[in-house]
């Protein structure tokens, strides 16, 4: 299975009665996709995740911005619930079956936690986090970009497609191709960095991803190189 990325912080001032403003705050920075600059899902989770939800709205057909999911929300305000929205934003995807890259809606997952939630999971989770989709997204496929700062190295396994992308990667072209297409994803993902920290007041925020010991330090060794 592939492994994910996610992004977690926690701001000042984070209580029940803040929450929302800061919530509201959070979704307009959101860099939805082009093809539906909405979001899809409200789900109002109460106690923990093994509870079944209070209640959930369908968006997808209609528009709902930041304002109008944080009104939802809002008429749900307690200590030990959570929000969680689901979206869309735009990356690019190299698809190893054709060799072909497209740029297009990819899955995102944000959640809201309140200060009681999951037995106080905000302070080890974040009372905002970002479930980021594939982490190869953002570090390319089996630690082939920058392999000096990945934890798990470019193997040598014999499956048929990962010899068919050995020898398409053995091109020059297509190796700054592959390279620049996933800087770019990582870019788009640090200017929404920089848009939460003008948006919120940040205690601090943290990426982290299920394959990499310093999923950052990774983010950063790849954008290092030319």
């Amino acid at each position: 299975m592939a492994n994910r990325a996610y992004l977690r912080f926690w701001t000042r001032d984070f209580s029940p009665e803040t929450m929302i403003a800061q919530f509201v705050r959070f979704l307009a920075t959101v860099p939805l996709s082009s093809a539906r600059n909405s979001f899809d899902l409200l789900i109002i989770q109460a106690v923990d995740p093994t509870e079944t939800p209070v209640s959930e709205w369908d968006f997808r057909e209609g528009t709902f911005g930041a304002a109008e999911v944080a009104a939802i929300a809002a008429q749900h305000i307690h200590e030990d619930t959570a929000y969680i929205v689901e979206g869309d934003w735009d990356l690019w995807t190299f698809e190893s079956e054709t060799l072909k890259w497209k740029q297009g809606p990819q899955p995102l997952e944000l959640i809201c936690r309140g200060p009681l939630y999951d037995d106080c999971a905000a302070t080890s989770e974040g009372q905002f986090s970002v479930d980021l989709g594939f982490e190869h997204l953002f570090t390319g496929h089996a630690g082939i970009l920058a392999p000096g700062a990945a934890s798990n190295p470019f193997d040598s396994s014999d499956h048929p497609i990962e010899k068919t992308f050995r020898q398409w990667m053995s091109v020059e072209a297509n190796r700054r191709e592959y390279a620049a297409r996933t800087r770019e994803n990582i870019q788009q993902l640090f200017s929404w960095i920089e848009s939460i920290e003008r948006a919120l007041p940040l205690e601090r925020n943290e990426l982290w991803s299920e394959g990499e010991e310093n999923f950052e330090a990774r983010l950063d060794a790849i954008l290092a190189q030319h």
